[in-house]
């Protein structure tokens, strides 16, 4: 058994000038006003077009993000619609081969105080190490992954691709970064934001 901290990578090349060319070449078409394009414009453009709430004009451009978190938090980020998704199967990765490390790994929470909730933290861990355990045996007599999945609890690790275009994503944000969010989906869609307003600054700052 395998215990890990969420994690993700940014799978889109894309500079943030080059995104903001495009949004603003798109967005113009609307006012016209193509000919006021210079080298230093579209930031300015996109600041407009961000205060004006017209994000619609956002919707041209897309992010994709491959996400390591667990299989509960997954089940919340597939409910927002305006998104393509890949997601790693339970019903066809067989976690007893050798490419899965012969074990299950499983995403440790970040609301459990190492000190403060060291019971809480040992009673799940003691939990995973039961399922492991029956998963193998199901598998070993003979039982397919889809058959055993049905064992599998929300802290087993997934792996997700999210794509969605710009306006959708400030929509996430909003919606999951907040005190509202479930912790663990607000931690890892934080650590998410942090890396957008690093490399798309102009497009996230003002979330």
């Amino acid at each position: 058994m395998k215990i890990i901290k969420p994690y993700f990578e940014i799978l889109d090349n894309t500079t943030e000038e080059k995104l903001l060319h495009n949004l603003e070449l798109f967005g113009r078409v609307c006012y016209k006003s193509e000919e006021r394009i210079t080298k230093d414009s579209s930031k300015s453009f996109i600041d407009m077009i961000l205060k004006s709430g017209h994000e619609s004009v956002l919707e041209h451009e897309k992010i994709s993000v491959r996400i390591i978190c667990d299989r509960g938090v997954t089940h919340e980020i597939v409910r927002h619609r305006i998104a393509s998704y890949s997601q790693e199967s339970t019903r066809y990765c067989n976690y007893s081969k050798d490419k899965f490390g012969n074990e299950l790994t499983f995403i440790e929470p970040c609301f459990w105080n190492e000190n403060k909730d060291e019971v809480k933290k040992e009673i799940w861990k003691t939990q995973l190490q039961e399922i492991e355990k029956a998963y193998m045996q199901l598998l070993k007599f003979g039982a397919s992954p889809q058959e055993a999945r049905t064992i599998l609890p929300n802290s087993l690790k997934t792996e997700i691709i999210m794509s969605m275009n710009i306006r959708e994503w400030r929509h996430f944000f909003k919606l999951r970064t907040s005190e509202r969010a479930h912790p663990q989906m607000r931690e890892i869609a934080s650590m998410i934001l942090g890396e957008f307003k690093n490399r798309y600054e102009v497009l996230f700052k003002d979330i």
